[in-house]
């Protein structure tokens, strides 16, 4: 089975970077992209062959494209986090799955009507949602204040994408905001609701989600940082020449060349080897189910803040510096090479690291946790 679904996602990403570096410049709507994702059948790989397949899937797809990878990792994200309330929802294997969920954004509330609710509201930086089948959405009642998460038809009456994602990275995400009037939900379509108060014994298992997002983007960020050493590698072998001072023939023979990809290169694996860490942990957090404690939850939470933060600085070095061994040429805009950076520098920005970094000190330091919240 491994072989069959890795065996798809090499395809996948084969196709991806052929024209890559053109569809990044254009930044249309991914809708070509999604449909790539549903013909290589990775869309049910999270039911099929499980979370670790997912993840490396995710990585692999990544590195040819960091905007589907992010799209495809999301998609699992969003499936996978369905079940953190119970059962997970059902879905079509061709579904694609996206998330409104911004936790720094609670414009949507949620009004009880007829059995149901309605919601209203509009909600920013959605990843995938303008392309997608269904929604996984975070949203407030009205009258009682309680936070639910609920799931509901990307193409429902009243949802509408006023499509003004234009940002210099990850151009392919349809990461613009999503508007909700009068939106119908039914009760069977809430997931659950969001505990507020934190000696809840569900919160440690719920709260999952929030260090999910963190994995995922995690994991494109090593994704970015191979990306861009194969395509300069390639670029190096065959196009790159050596410098009037080297005393080599070609750049591939110059020592200060080969020692700097070798430099990349080990911090791309060293951040690869952390990111699979975490992803071990995350997936056995989730195996404990709601007997997952506080304890165990902030071990994995660290475990994910810890990738996130040699990843993110992995993706961001790599992608700058692999200029350097290519040359002023391999800026034609022709080539590119740009896009890996934009996208990682776009994406890293997600939330501060740096405070990943706080997270980690304090809990090596002090045995303090970290702190619940839409990010940790």
């Amino acid at each position: 089975m491994t072989e069959v679904w890795r065996k798809a996602a090499l395809e996948l990403a084969s196709t991806l970077a052929a024209d890559a570096a053109e569809r990044d410049l254009a930044g249309r709507l991914p809708a070509r992209e999604v449909g790539l994702l549903r013909e290589s059948g990775l869309l049910p790989l999270l039911d099929t062959a499980g979370w670790a397949a997912a993840n490396q899937a995710t990585r692999i797809v990544s590195a040819a494209d960091a905007s589907v990878g992010h799209l495809l990792g999301y998609h699992y994200l969003q499936l996978w986090r369905t079940g953190l309330f119970g059962s997970r929802a059902a879905s079509e294997p061709g579904w694609f799955w996206a998330g409104v969920s911004n936790p720094l954004d609670a414009a949507l509330l949620l009004t009880p009507a007829d059995g149901g609710f309605t919601v209203e509201g509009t909600k920013t930086f959605a990843t995938g949602a303008a392309v997608a089948d269904r929604l996984v959405v975070s949203a407030t009642r009205t009258d009682n204040g309680e936070k639910l998460t609920f799931v509901v038809d990307a193409r429902a009456d009243g949802i509408t994408f006023p499509g003004e994602w234009d940002n210099i990275g990850q151009r392919l995400t349809a990461s613009g905001a999503v508007r909700f009037e009068a939106v119908r939900v039914a009760r069977d379509d809430v997931l659950g609701v969001q505990p507020e108060d934190q000696a809840d014994p569900k919160v440690p298992r719920i709260s999952l989600a929030a260090i999910g997002f963190q994995l995922m983007l995690a994991q494109v960020y090593v994704g970015l940082a191979f990306g861009a050493l194969d395509a300069a590698a390639v670029y190096t072998r065959e196009t790159a020449r050596a410098w009037t001072l080297s005393d080599v023939d070609k750049a591939t023979q110059d020592p200060y060349i080969l020692a700097g990809y070798g430099e990349l290169v080990a911090t791309a694996r060293a951040a690869g080897f952390a990111v699979d860490a975490a992803v071990s942990a995350l997936g056995e957090a989730d195996e404990r189910g709601f007997d997952l404690t506080p304890a165990e939850r902030a071990e994995a939470a660290i475990a994910i803040s810890s990738a996130k933060i040699v990843a993110s600085r992995a993706a961001v070095e790599t992608t700058s510096k692999v200029f350097e061994f290519t040359g002023a040429r391999a800026t034609a805009t022709k080539y590119g090479f740009d896009r890996f950076w934009r996208n990682a520098r776009t994406l890293t920005l997600h939330d501060p690291v740096t405070y990943k970094a706080r997270e980690v000190g304090d809990h090596f330091l002090n045995a303090i946790p970290p702190c619940l919240s839409g990010y940790s």
